[in-house]
Formats: structure tokens, sequence, C-alpha cells
């Protein structure tokens, strides 16, 4: 059985998601979105942000 990333795990725009579920965008503003694993993490109004997982899909 494949482990899951835990919450809390952060990943920047551009890197490769390591885990399917709800991130956050750390800092202000914030927003969520619904992200797959495999897929490039995206940027946030048009910024490189970091985002943070707060829930598996």
């Amino acid at each position: 059985m494949q482990t899951k990333a835990p919450i809390g795990t952060t990943a920047r725009t551009g890197e490769i998601c390591p885990e399917s579920g709800v991130w956050e965008v750390v800092g202000y503003p914030s927003t969520t979105a619904p992200i797959a694993k495999g897929n490039r993490m995206p940027p946030y109004q048009g910024q490189a942000v970091t985002w943070r997982l707060i829930r598996h899909a």
C-alpha cells in the first residue's frame, strides 16, 4: 500500500504535485484548489507561491 504525503506537505509553483488533494496557498491572499498528484503546481494571481496540502483527495 502506498503511503500518502502527510497533511501539511508543501510544494512550490512549477513542482510536481506529490499528492492528490485540496491545497492551500501559504500566505495572503490565500485560496484553495484541488490538485491531482503528478500535475504541476500552479501559480496564483500570476505569482509563484508555496502550496500546502490541507486535505487528501
